[in-house]
């Protein structure tokens, strides 16, 4: 645990608090890898420190290879066992790296940032992101269709799906009460 505690300091150091993409979103994709990890019978010492340092990258353009590359560089330094295994899961978390997460951690943290952007968080992070890159409300609801309804069918493991139901269900209704309000209606 110590460790973990480590890690954590340290992706701190790399990442803003707030923001669609800052400490808070990893603090929430941490517990949703312990919640989910616990459920599957992960190896939480591969999971949990994958989940830590997933976005210490962020803010260049291919995050997930820059936040492995960073977080080799960091595991090596502190001597921690199974890098390999924990660069895979952070190359392959995210939505738009292409690449297969081909564990069963690397599966989870996939699943876990996934679903952390959908539903009523999802909605919030996606208000953020808006407002961070001054996108207009057309843009803002774009981004729900070019991106985060399509999110549901992405998932790899069963758990998660059932999850992503529950939260891609939420953001529809959201979208909904938009448009009757975008049209002047109740």
């Amino acid at each position: 645990m110590f460790l973990y505690e480590t890690l954590i300091e340290i992706s701190k150091q790399y990442q803003t608090y707030v923001g669609c993409h800052g400490f808070e979103h990893t603090e929430r994709v941490i517990d949703t890898c312990i919640f989910l990890g616990k459920l599957l019978g992960a190896n939480m010492d591969i999971l949990i420190p994958a989940a830590i340092l997933h976005d210490v990258g962020r803010g260049n353009e291919n995050h997930a290879q820059h936040s492995a590359n960073m977080s080799r560089k960091i595991l090596n330094e502190l001597n921690y066992p199974k890098v390999d295994e924990i660069i895979h899961a952070i190359e392959a978390h995210s939505f738009s790296s292409g690449k297969e997460a081909k564990t069963l951690e690397s599966k989870i943290l996939s699943d876990a940032d996934k679903l952390d952007a959908m539903g009523a968080v999802g909605i919030y992070r996606a208000a953020q992101y808006g407002f961070e890159h001054k996108r207009e409300m057309k843009e803002y609801l774009n981004h729900f269709h070019e991106k985060l309804l399509k999110l549901k069918d992405l998932f790899y493991t069963e758990e998660a799906r059932e999850l992503a139901e529950k939260r891609h269900d939420f953001m529809i209704k959201y979208l909904v009460q938009v448009d009757r309000e975008l049209k002047g209606l109740s």
